[in-house]
């Protein structure tokens, strides 16, 4: 039997610094087109360096090879979920239904206060559903239509979409997340969710401020003329009916319910296949190309919709951007750079190199506010290796519970922060699982809407700035502490 090794700080950096190096080549030579494969390939080849190390540390691939299936396993659920959500996109254009949001929200929202307004919806319908990923998915893919179609910048609204669409992911009593942290910290889910506001709160205000203000720097001269034509092309295009907007309303029905994510979602893709045959036989005519049998245009078109992709002609070219999805096989190149993520964090984590780093971070923490910022660095460290939303909040709270109370800190000061740094980051890395999927069903790349995702990025720093701060920082009494 094999005699087993730890590993070195320096061990632990080598797979770390490849992929770094790797990622830095693509971006510079590849441009935008680096996620489309370079960067598949330089995280296979990190998982291989890392591979190397293991073997050095006297592990066996057998080992490795289950500690990869166990990652790739992690993250299937994202990776079903994201392939329904691009049959969704496919059979909701298909039915008017986005269409339809799109021809709403242009005739309601005022261009000034849209970006403020789209972050509140986004707010509202995550707390209600408990998950950004479908929010994202339903309200949010409208939401950028319509902002596209008023002229604003594509990464701006995506980041108010998903400022709004995380508040909910981290506060809402449905969300997976909001129930993984204080079970990993070891306090109760509405004890977690309280505290949470006094840094949740503060960064949601901030957040809406900044996209209020930024509504009136916008030029609205040109979005007038822009947003007609959008009208024009919606209305001769599709047949428009309040009934669409059933669809989204059962699928947000059956979320806020504590129905599965997964077949909510399909349930909806499958009535806006139906509604699609009901309401808009012009479009099931011209994606099918078939004009003297109905029903096999409509099989075609549902089948094409949710498989391949679809694509509304007009006689605008934005408009006809704007109006394309590209279903299930869209997906297929965010499924393979989550896999590819999920191998390397796979082999990191099979000899220990990820859990010899964080070891490392502990040690630095010697006050409160250090060990606070010490667990955030953490969590937003293993979102970057593990690419992985759930292993940022589970790895960094099984590690630092006992830390955390023998200093003499209430469990919920770490599961607020394995929240406040773990949950909110994870869309801001291209690799991650979540950073992929809302590059991906929002059409816009993780690096240009990561600026703009104020929420995402002021959350960790609120949350290290009030442990400094000492402010709200709960601790055990005497008693508290002797009893436990």
């Amino acid at each position: 039997m094999t005699l087993k090794k730890e590993p070195t700080l320096f061990q632990a950096f080598i797979p770390i610094a490849a992929l770094v190096v790797l990622l830095a080549t693509n971006v510079i030579i590849f441009g935008a087109d680096a996620t489309a494969g370079p960067n598949q390939i330089a995280m296979l080849l990190a998982a291989g360096v890392a591979g190397l190390v293991a073997l050095r540390l006297g592990f066996t691939w057998e080992e490795m090879e289950s500690s990869i299936v166990r990652s790739i396993s992690s993250a299937m659920a994202a990776i079903l979920i994201l392939m329904i959500i691009g049959s969704l996109s496919g059979t909701w254009l298909l039915s008017g239904i986005v269409p339809a949001m799109i021809y709403y929200g242009l005739k309601i929202l005022n261009p000034t206060i849209f970006l403020f307004a789209a972050c509140v919806v986004c707010c509202v319908v995550s707390l209600a559903t408990g998950s950004s990923w479908s929010t994202v998915a339903t309200v949010g893919i409208a939401l950028l239509g319509i902002g596209k179609a008023l002229g604003i910048s594509e990464p701006v609204i995506a980041g108010a979409i998903i400022s709004g669409a995380y508040f909910g992911d981290k506060m809402s009593p449905l969300s997976d997340t909001t129930n993984l942290a204080p079970a990993m910290a070891g306090t109760s889910l509405f004890t977690h969710v309280q505290y949470m506001v006094y840094t949740t709160v503060p960064t949601l205000a901030i957040t809406l401020i900044i996209f209020f203000v930024w509504g009136f720097t916008l030029d609205t001269s040109a979005m007038a003329t822009d947003s007609d034509a959008v009208l024009l092309a919606i209305e001769k295009s599709f047949s428009l009916n309040p009934l669409l907007f059933i669809a989204p309303a059962v699928v947000i029905f059956m979320i806020v319910r504590k129905v599965p994510a997964l077949p909510a979602l399909l349930v909806g893709s499958l009535l806006g296949g139906i509604f699609a045959v009901i309401f808009q036989p012009q479009i099931i005519t011209q994606i099918s190309g078939v004009q003297d049998d109905y029903l096999r245009a409509s099989f075609l078109a549902v089948m094409k919709a949710m498989a391949i992709d679809t694509s509304i002609q007009t006689d605008n070219a934005m408009i006809s951007e704007l109006l394309s999805a590209g279903g299930m096989y869209g997906m297929m190149n965010t499924i393979w750079l989550i896999m590819c993520a999920m191998i390397f964090g796979g082999m990191m984590e099979s000899c220990g190199l990820l859990k010899r780093i964080a070891e490392q971070i502990i040690k630095f923490a010697h006050s409160t506010g250090s060990l606070v910022a010490s667990t955030a660095a953490t969590c937003i460290f293993f979102n970057l290796t593990a690419s992985d939303q759930y292993m940022a909040i589970a790895v960094p709270g099984r590690m630092y519970a006992d830390t955390y109370r023998k200093r003499g800190l209430k469990p919920e000061v770490l599961s607020r922060t394995l929240e406040d740094a773990g949950t909110v980051t994870s869309v801001l890395i291209p690799w991650n699982t979540c950073g992929a999927t809302q590059a991906k069903v929002l059409g816009v790349s993780t690096w240009a809407y990561a600026p703009y995702a104020f929420f995402c990025i002021i959350s960790p720093l609120m949350t290290v700035l009030q442990a400094y701060l000492n402010f709200k920082i709960r601790r055990f009494t005497a008693d508290e502490s002797k009893a436990g």
